[in-house]
Formats: structure tokens, C-alpha cells, sequence
């Protein structure tokens, strides 16, 4: 139990006023003159002892004026709420019927936006599976059992394995897949314009480490690359308009001539074993320009001889997807998440319940027929 206003508390001492009114009303006496005592010899009066009368109606009193001030420092109840039945989620496009089976007693949703019954139609939805997951888990309160059934190979991962605030029973189901969509391929060079011989032979040795393909070569023209490749300007010029054009539309530009210098803002995106920058880049309108910090060629950039050069290259010019898919079993969620906070439980009803009896009970109690004939 825990006060939200423990302020509120001052008002118990309110309890005094029935006290002091108790005792004042048993001095209340008028003095009576009784003419054959006037002579007689004044004596000490004996002490006389504090004595409550009406001791139930003051009790009531008190506990009137207590449950008041505990009213006005506004109790609640802090806790877990008791354990419930198991909750059961079906990822949306497996056969939910078949795995509830004869099970008609348990609690059986989609794992969907508002995780709707297993009866109902689930939403479509975009949000992936372990989202809802974490989102379900802060809404069940805490102690729930909870089963997921999940297709294996699991979709929608959003970069994180998934951590919970409970231990689950992970229940991977089995699913055909075809081919993996959208597989990850090695971008085509566009080269543009006319450079140093040096940097057009590392240059195709990268795209030949790439795809085992020459680089596509423009020549001295100013054709801009396709959706989907990297252009690589050779000269030490400005890029034709069609080309700034392309990088601004959110193509990404690959200058290998030695850096200008410019008040631009650059940013390395790659170093050597040194720690020494490699390659730099910036960000022009939606595209990206990156430039070598020195003359492609050996001799320069001694980085360019080393084996593991094409693929970190790569990793810079175009990052590797989120995965899409992944083993279901291997992606069973973690423990140790903070379960979600359960909302204290206002007393407020209730004593306001006791306090109308106790109420009652004090009129019943001031009225009684016992009082109204007492002289």
C-alpha cells in the first residue's frame, strides 16, 4: 500500500476536536447555592478522574475522521496482479485451426495489431513480428504464460534479437520457401570521363572481384549511370549537369582523383590499418559523393593491393541488408526485459464506502433513543 498524497495525513488531527469536545461536555454543570451549606467548612475538593462517557459514539467519531484524512492522502494498492491463464499467438498465415485443435478453453489470438481472437480476421500489417511480440508482452501482466507460434524460417526481423520480460514457449512451425527475393548483387562501376590509367586498372580489378565483369565505361561523355550503379568520374573536373543531376536524385558519385580542397563538410567513411583515412564522403541532396584521399593507384593508396580492398569497398558503396529471414529456432526471444509497470489500484471507492457507514453509524449512534431520554 503506498499514499500518492501523504499530505494529506495532516488532517488526523482532526482527531483531537471529538476528544475535547467529549471532555468539555462532562464540565458542563451549573452551580446550585444550598442555603444550609453556605456555613459548613470549605474542604479540598478530591480530584476527579478523566472518564470518557458515550465511549462507542467517540470511537466511531475517530474512525470517521481517520478514514477522512486517509481519503485525502489517497491510498492505493502496488503490485502483481495474480497469475492467468495462458495466452497462445499464432503468427498471421499459419493455419491457427489446426494448431488450436480441440483446445477451445484456451485464450488463442493472432499475433496482429490489437492481437484480435483467433475467430476473427487478422489486419494486414507492415509491423514486424517482433515488435508485436514486445508489444504484447508489456501489455500481459506480469506472470502470464505465453506461446508463440512463429513460421520457420522466421520473417520480419527488425535487426534485434528479441528480448522479453517472460520466458516463453517458442513454437516454430515449419514453412516451404522458394527463393530468397531480392538477393544482395554487386553494383556495375559507371565509369565517366578520362583519368589516370592507374586508377581505371584498380578500378576493373575491383569489379572483377565484384561480379567477374568489366565496368561499364562511358567514356568522355556525360551519360549519367542507371538506377543502381555507382558512377565513378576519372577527371579532375566538375561533373556535367546529367550527372549532378543523377546524385542529387539520390545516386551515389565516386571521384578518384586527388581531393580538392573545399569548405565541405567530408566524413570518412573508410581507413586503413592505420587509423589514416581512405575514402571520405558527404551528402548531396537525396545522393551521396565520396571521394580517395589520394590518387587511386599503389603507389597512393597502398590499401588497393590488399586482399580484403573489393569487399570493404563494397561494404562502403552499398551496406549490406537486414537479413529477411532467419532460423526460427535460433531466434527464440531472450530473457531479462523490464516488464511493464502495473497500475496501482485506487482505495478511493472503498473508503468512501466506510466512510458513508461509519456515517451512518454515528447519527444512528448521536440520535438513539437512549440519548433522548437522558436528562
Amino acid at each position: 500500500m503506498a499514499l500518492l498524497f501523504p499530505l494529506g495525513l495532516l488532517a488526523l488531527t482532526a482527531l483531537l476536536l471529538p476528544l475535547l469536545i467529549h471532555l468539555a461536555r462532562r464540565q458542563q454543570h451549573a452551580p446550585l447555592d444550598f442555603a444550609a451549606l453556605r456555613w459548613l467548612q470549605a474542604r479540598m475538593r478530591p480530584r476527579s478522574r478523566v472518564r470518557v462517557d458515550e465511549w462507542p459514539l467517540l470511537l466511531v467519531r475517530l474512525l470517521l475522521l481517520a478514514a477522512l484524512a486517509l481519503l485525502l492522502a489517497r491510498p492505493v494498492l502496488q503490485g502483481t496482479r495474480g497469475t492467468m491463464a495462458a495466452v497462445t499467438v499464432v503468427a498471421p498465415g499459419l493455419d491457427g485451426a489446426a494448431l488450436r485443435g480441440k483446445d477451445t478453453e484456451g485464450d488463442w489470438r493472432w499475433l496482429a495489431p490489437g492481437f484480435p481472437a483467433l475467430q476473427q480476421r487478422p489486419a494486414a500489417t507492415a509491423q514486424p513480428l517482433a515488435s508485436l511480440l514486445r508489444e504484447l508482452d508489456q501489455a500481459l501482466p506480469t506472470g502470464t504464460p505465453l506461446v508463440v507460434f512463429v513460421p520457420d524460417p522466421l520473417p520480419g526481423l527488425d535487426g534485434e534479437r528479441i528480448r522479453l520480460s517472460r520466458n516463453v514457449q517458442w513454437r516454430p512451425v515449419p514453412m516451404p520457401v522458394g527463393p530468397l527475393a531480392g538477393a544482395l548483387r554487386a553494383p556495375r562501376l559507371h565509369l565517366g570521363g578520362s583519368g589516370d590509367p592507374a586508377a581505371r586498372h584498380v578500378l576493373d580489378a575491383v569489379q572483377r572481384a565484384w561480379t567477374n565483369q568489366a565496368p561499364t565505361d562511358a567514356g568522355t561523355g556525360g551519360t549519367a549511370p542507371d538506377d543502381g550503379q555507382i558512377g565513378v568520374w576519372l577527371a579532375n573536373t566538375p561533373l556535367p549537369p546529367s550527372w549532378q543531376s543523377w546524385l542529387a536524385g539520390g545516386g551515389t558519385v565516386l571521384r578518384v582523383t586527388a581531393p580538392i580542397k573545399d569548405d565541405a563538410a567530408w566524413v570518412a567513411a573508410l581507413r586503413d590499418a592505420q587509423g589514416a583515412t581512405v575514402l571520405e564522403q558527404r551528402a548531396e541532396g537525396r545522393g551521396r559523393l565520396l571521394r580517395f584521399s589520394a590518387a587511386l593507384s599503389a603507389a597512393a593508396l597502398p590499401i588497393v593491393t590488399e586482399d580484403t580492398f573489393p569487399r570493404r569497398l563494397l561494404q562502403v558503396l552499398q551496406p549490406l541488408p537486414a537479413p529477411a529471414l532467419a532460423d526460427a529456432t535460433d531466434q527464440a526471444p531472450l530473457g531479462g526485459a523490464a516488464p511493464a509497470a502495473v497500475e496501482p489500484r485506487e482505495l478511493a471507492p472503498w473508503l468512501l464506502l466506510v466512510i458513508v457507514l461509519l456515517f451512518a453509524l454515528e447519527r444512528w449512534l448521536a440520535t438513539s433513543a437512549r440519548r433522548r431520554t437522558q436528562p
